[in-house]
């Protein structure tokens, strides 16, 4: 498998609602970061689902990184 592109060297601060899905970017290369537009087709990566249990704010990963997908974990560092 293939390096992600790094898209950021900060988290996605995104306002997340109870119950809905949000599919994060795995690859980097989305136009729509940090979300999934389809750009992974054809390729080794695939998004991957976050559910959100409340509504709150969380911090989306950004350069690809992270250990915990979709979250960032500080990896840009």
């Amino acid at each position: 498998m293939s390096n992600p592109k790094r898209v950021s060297d900060t988290p996605y601060a995104v306002d997340v609602e109870s119950g809905k899905s949000y599919f994060w970017c795995a690859c980097g290369e989305s136009k729509s970061q940090p979300f999934c537009d389809g750009s992974h087709k054809g390729s080794d990566f695939t998004p991957v689902k976050y559910e959100a249990k409340e509504s709150k704010k969380v911090f989306f990963c950004g350069c690809k990184g992270t250990a915990s997908k979709p979250m960032c974990d500080g990896s840009h560092k």
